[in-house]
């Protein structure tokens, strides 16, 4: 609710906030919008009901704070002020006697000290008379301020139908100013928040001129010290209440104005709470309900407001109520309690409301459909209407959208599914940057050994064929000489093991560039198996899955990659076994897939297989280049190899499987 002062009457602490959604559940008239995640009262929608305030677990919501205002009224010696205590005060202070609690109230420095109770009295007396009168006009009752605001705003059509009857906070506080003068200051005490709107509204401007919540006050018995014990008991000053103190009560107005909830003829109809007016004031509007007179209260009875310290349930506080007001009335005779009411009977306790339409126009069917579809609810069953958003179903959480006051992220099952996803797509793009990374590193290793090995070749190749062609012209000169034949012999071995490794760091440094070419996969393989060197123990089967054997490949590289593979294949099997080659592919990419049923790869050096100079084999079998070679033709291809083996005989035949995947085309480089 707005104030003439443009001040807000509910605001958000944001660094409190928490984004529960709890206030938007609550609100009866939607006025909290949620943006960028935080919940904002919207002044112009708000009705100062104080449910956000009542149900915010983190405390995040603040009430316009009246206090201020207070004490500068009590601080001026020239003004008069009084203090209107709500009936509803016995379910507040529970544990101080009402004569003392209001000597503590006078210790504050007010100069009055009256019963809000007796408004309610001459309220209670209007609305008798009110439907006495021989007509068939319908009426919403008006002593709650959140009701009024609610009607103004939400259904301006019923302005009319609003009892042009004043709350009893304005009408004790005009029954005050005829007998103290005009001059008179009234502050209101109770357990409203939409008091503080309805004091500064326009409508019954200067009737009164601050209000305080029951929290207020506490805090303000808190600053001065004020206790108990320290304060002489008062009585409240008059005119002294009757059974007006019963108005907190939910249907309180009903039994103070004598007014029976006949079941029967159905003119009164009494409701209260956030769901229950809200259903009762549209049914009243759409005249499903044909009684006279609606008594609706936004909370289940004034002594549930917002403005209360305590966290009593329900029906305790009614029975403090109910038990304060019999002791009082107990005390005065029925004939004095109308005796004071009837001392104001000229009294003004009219006044007037004001539509101020706050109706946001309904969207379209389609409008509503593309909203929900961007939340993922496409179909009726994708409507779970959890509530977890705050509003009551999906529909109303997409018209929310549709007036701002929503985000789609406020719909938990969406985000849960939004935030699955995200996991997903964030753990495959982990892995797809882990394999980057591993193959960055891999190819920054072959790089460097590239260049180390081309510089190693040239550097050694010749002094190593010096070597070669002295030890081979001194070994036929000491033909004769066995044993330095023999010592010569291992000479040339090892120098010829030397040469060999110069040559494949050669090989190794060369592959640097993939030159693509269209070529029939399936008979490449075919030739490559023919001239690859394979023991009589080991059987061959080629098998080709290939409805189109076409691909863009370097011809000369993947004989070299086959050729590794295949090599390596039959040095796994010794005693023997079956090498079994496979082509395949779809439309994007070609597979070349090499397995065997040897040893095995013990799990420890899969990792390890693609780093250039890692072997298992023995000394002077093996250079461990060969498949850091195939890695480099791959990636060259742009391609990926993928390597599957099982060296433990307890889990299952052992082998390797070697699957090489091609890109079938490439585009211009």
């Amino acid at each position: 609710m707005k104030l003439r002062t443009n001040k807000a009457l509910v605001t958000t602490i944001k660094e409190r906030c928490r984004v529960c959604y709890t206030c938007v559940r609550e609100c009866p008239a939607k006025a909290i919008r949620i943006a960028d995640g935080q919940a904002e009262v919207i002044a112009e929608r708000c009705i100062g009901c104080g449910n956000c305030v009542r149900v915010c677990s983190q405390r995040a919501k603040q009430v316009l704070r009246g206090v201020d205002r207070v004490r500068e009224l009590l601080a001026d010696p020239a003004v008069k002020v009084a203090a209107c205590l709500a009936p509803s005060f016995p379910a507040e202070f529970d544990d101080i006697e009402y004569d003392r609690l209001v000597g503590m109230v006078r210790k504050l420095g007010f100069d009055l000290v009256a019963e809000v109770a007796f408004g309610a009295d001459l309220v209670a007396d209007r609305y008798r008379k009110l439907l006495q009168k021989a007509d068939d006009k319908r009426y919403v009752a008006t002593t709650c301020p959140a009701i009024i605001g609610y009607v103004e705003r939400y259904h301006p059509d019923l302005v009319d139908s609003l009892a042009p009857i004043v709350s009893p906070m304005v009408a004790i506080a005009r029954a005050l100013r005829r007998l103290h003068g005009q001059e008179l200051a009234v502050v209101f005490i109770g357990p409203c928040i939409a008091k503080k709107g309805e004091a500064a509204s326009e409508r019954v401007a200067g009737d009164v001129d601050a209000a305080l919540t029951f929290v207020e006050l506490r805090e303000m018995f808190q600053e001065d010290g004020v206790e108990p014990p320290n304060v002489e008991p008062s009585e409240f000053d008059p005119p002294l209440a009757g059974a007006g103190a019963l108005f907190p009560i939910s249907r309180g107005l009903l039994q103070a104005a004598d007014i029976r909830e006949d079941l029967m003829a159905g003119e009164v109809i009494a409701a209260d709470g956030r769901t229950a007016f809200v259903e009762a004031i549209r049914e009243f509007e759409a005249g499903d309900l044909d009684a006279r007179l609606l008594e609706v209260l936004c909370c289940n009875g004034c002594i549930m407001g917002a403005g209360m310290s305590g966290h009593d349930p329900l029906f305790k506080r009614r029975s403090r109520v109910s038990h304060y007001v019999r002791s009082r009335m107990a005390k005065m005779s029925p004939e004095r309690a109308a005796a004071e009411v009837a001392a104001f009977d000229d009294l003004d306790l009219s006044r007037a409301f004001l539509a101020y339409d706050q109706r946001v126009p309904v969207p379209f069917e389609d409008e509503i459909r593309m909203i929900m579809a961007r939340m993922g609810k496409t179909k009726e069953e994708d409507e779970l209407n959890c509530g977890a958003c705050g509003y009551d179903s999906c529909r109303d959480h997409a018209m929310a959208i549709f007036k701002g006051l929503a985000e789609s992220e406020m719909c938990l099952p969406h985000t849960i599914e939004q935030l699955r996803k995200t996991v997903q797509d964030l753990a495959a793009t982990n892995d797809q940057l882990a394999s980057a990374q591993e193959q960055l590193m891999h190819s920054e290793r072959l790089a460097s050994m590239g260049q180390l090995a081309a510089g190693i070749a040239h550097e050694v190749n010749n002094p190593l064929g010096v070597v070669l062609m002295y030890a081979h012209l001194l070994r036929e000169e000491c033909s004769g000489d066995e044993r330095l034949s023999n010592d010569l012999g291992m000479i040339v071995d090892q120098a010829d093991r030397c040469k060999r490794i110069v040559a494949g760091l050669l090989n190794f440094a060369r592959q640097n560039k993939a030159v693509m070419q269209s070529t029939d996969l399936t008979r490449l393989v075919d030739r490559a198996i023919k001239t690859a060197v394979t023991d009589d123990k080991i059987a061959v089967r080629v098998e080709h899955e290939m409805a189109d054997p076409l691909a863009e490949l370097d011809r000369d590289q993947i004989v070299q990659v086959l050729t590794n593979l295949v090599s390596n294949a039959c040095a796994a099997m010794p005693g023997g076994g079956t090498l079994t080659v496979k082509t395949g592919g779809d439309e994007q990419k070609v597979t070349l897939t090499v397995s065997d049923t040897g040893v095995g790869i013990p799990r420890e050096n899969l990792k390890k297989i693609f780093e250039p100079f890692f072997t298992t084999k023995q000394i002077g079998k093996g250079t461990g280049l060969g498949l850091a070679m195939v890695y480099g033709i791959v990636k060259m291809h742009r391609g990926d190899i993928r390597v599957e083996s099982n060296a433990d005989p307890a889990a299952g035949p052992t082998g390797s499987t070697f699957t090489v995947i091609l890109p079938r085309r490439h585009g211009e480089e």
